[in-house]
């Protein structure tokens, strides 16, 4: 990867770790759902400005017509269900520990894709599923019991129910992947982008105007909800597909290791957020479950050599 390459994949891991940033400051005011409302809708209307500036709204538009339910299920299982439920688990859960629920989104992807696509999983992936869930586990062991002695306790309750939001949101994500190599293979990126945001805004609509908060909200609120749209959304998808057409989606798809860094760091920083040893080690339990379970690393080299002295022998 070239220098130029890394340097945009960092600043799309910092804009992708400052969503969870992002969350935890507008969903207090906000809510759920018209926090995220307005996350799709933003992003949804930079996406599609960037068509019409291109040129390429006509065919964009016309693709969008004829794979307007894909876009529709896509937009549902990777944008409006997944935000919601990271939403809501950002009520309880920081926006370091989510982050890091957000990096099981690979080990989803995998076992997805192997139920659903048969794709092959070998012994190595297998462990790498079970090292990576095992990290999840122990990052909610360490929420459930160890806390700031300044902050308000969690119930377990409260804190487990948080943590299956999460994890179900980057199911949504692993679902959608899939989905979207079955039927939406060889439409451009950006129309897909587009389309599946404008169709997520379509959706949370009603439930945004339903549950728009009665009382004032504050300008951090709105500066959130315009972070997330514009910043953590809309530019952050044009550099992520940029990335996979220069450098390839499997190195663009190492964003994924960089993200729990950031949020953890931008909520340390910003929210003064609790950030223990057991959150760390479960992270690195976690990332390197996810390297093993996506195939990025290939082989463990204790175990090589084993092989290679077998067949020496």
């Amino acid at each position: 990867m070239k220098p130029v390459n890394l340097i945009q994949l960092v600043v799309l891991a910092a804009l992708w770790g400052g969503s969870f940033l992002f969350i935890r400051v507008g969903v207090t005011d906000l809510g759920v759902a018209p926090l995220m409302a307005l996350r799709v809708g933003i992003g949804a209307a930079f996406l599609l400005i960037v068509l019409v500036l291109r040129g390429a709204s006509r065919p964009a538009f016309s693709t969008m017509r004829q794979r307007a339910w894909p876009l529709f299920v896509v937009g549902m299982l990777n944008s409006a269900i997944p935000f919601c439920l990271f939403a809501y688990a950002e009520y309880t859960l920081s926006a370091g520990v989510t982050s890091v629920i957000n990096a099981t989104t690979p080990l989803w992807g995998a076992l997805v894709a192997f139920l659903w696509l048969k794709d092959r999983l070998s012994r190595l992936r297998v462990a790498g599923l079970a090292i990576g869930f095992a990290g999840v586990l122990a990052l909610v062991w360490d929420q459930m019991f160890v806390h700031d002695a300044t902050a308000a306790p969690l119930s377990p309750m409260a804190t487990a129910l948080a943590a299956l939001a999460a994890l179900a949101a980057t199911l949504c994500y692993g679902i959608a992947a899939s989905y979207t190599k079955r039927h939406l293979t060889g439409v451009d990126s950006l129309t897909v982008a587009a389309g599946t945001m404008s169709a997520a805004t379509i959706a949370l609509i009603p439930f945004a105007i339903f549950w728009w908060p009665s009382g004032a909200v504050s300008m951090q609120s709105w500066g959130a909800a315009f972070g997330l749209g514009v910043a953590c959304t809309g530019i952050a998808y044009m550099l992520f597909f940029h990335l996979i057409a220069v450098a390839g989606p499997a190195r663009a798809i190492t964003v994924t290791f960089v993200i729990p860094i950031f949020g953890i760091l931008w909520g340390a920083m910003f929210l003064a957020e609790r950030v223990s040893m057991g959150m760390v080690a479960a992270c690195a339990i976690v990332l390197i479950g996810t390297a093993l379970a996506t195939g990025f690393i290939k082989r463990v080299p204790l175990l090589g050599a084993k092989s290679a002295i077998s067949r020496d022998a």
